[in-house]
């Protein structure tokens, strides 16, 4: 089982963090192990093999869940997000490539040479209806030092979403890894809802994990801020 950052009030990379244990309802706690013995000897029904972790209060507060975990669920279910939200869609995308557009025609086309920003589809269709209705699609890509073959086929497709209306924009991993974003692709839709993506180890996507719990919210509203700070537009990267 894979564990997920949901979120740490410390700075310079330090405890204390709260975790989440993919696949369950547990939570991991990391802190400062408890060695007070007056704290010790009040503890109630200490079994051997229990540990005892300090957290700051703010930690709970901010980042602990609110809500039973989400199920997964097909990724076609939110599909009706992209054209209901209000006001944004935020996108972080952090793997370094897609099975989806592995699979894709314009895989071969690009590979052959050919100039795939120009295509049209359903998505950008939409992309620019919303747009022009005054809504804003806007992602950060994480990138790597070279650009793996994914993320290339990225960078020369990107032209078509941002003529469409997105705004995407690129941030070194190094730096994503320093701002201690989350590792994970997930969409946000106007600060209210996150979708947040499972893969396998073959980079296809499973489905969505679905939630308004506040704390979750907060944590990728909080990424989100910082990554859009960094990052770069996509236009300016490529040059």
């Amino acid at each position: 089982m894979t564990l997920r950052l949901i979120g740490t009030t410390s700075d310079e990379g330090d405890c204390p963090t709260l975790y989440e244990i993919e696949g369950t309802d547990e939570i991991l706690v990391q802190g400062d192990r408890e060695t007070d013995p007056e704290h010790l000897v009040q503890l109630r029904d200490v079994k051997p093999h229990e540990a005892f972790i300090r957290v700051p209060r703010s930690l709970l507060t901010r980042f602990a869940p609110r809500s039973e975990a989400p199920e997964l669920q097909p990724f076609s279910s939110i599909s009706h997000l992209f054209r209901e939200f209000r006001h944004t869609a935020w996108r972080l995308e952090t793997r370094r490539g897609y099975a989806s557009d592995r699979r894709s025609p314009k895989w071969t086309r690009w590979q052959a040479g050919e100039n795939v920003a120009g295509d049209a589809s359903g998505w950008l269709e939409n992309v620019a209806g919303q747009t022009a209705a005054g809504k804003r699609f806007e992602r950060v890509r994480l990138v790597d030092e070279p650009l793996t073959e994914g993320q290339q086929f990225l960078l020369a497709s990107a032209p078509g979403n941002v003529g469409a209306g997105e705004d995407i924009r690129t941030l070194s991993r190094a730096r994503a890894e320093q701002l201690r974003l989350p590792d994970y692709d997930f969409w946000l839709f106007d600060s209210r809802a996150v979708a947040r993506f499972a893969f396998d180890e073959n980079d296809t996507t499973l489905g969505v994990y679905v939630t308004e719990d506040p704390a979750e919210v907060l944590a990728a509203c909080q990424a989100r801020d910082a990554a859009w700070h960094h990052a770069v537009p996509t236009q300016q990267f490529a040059r």
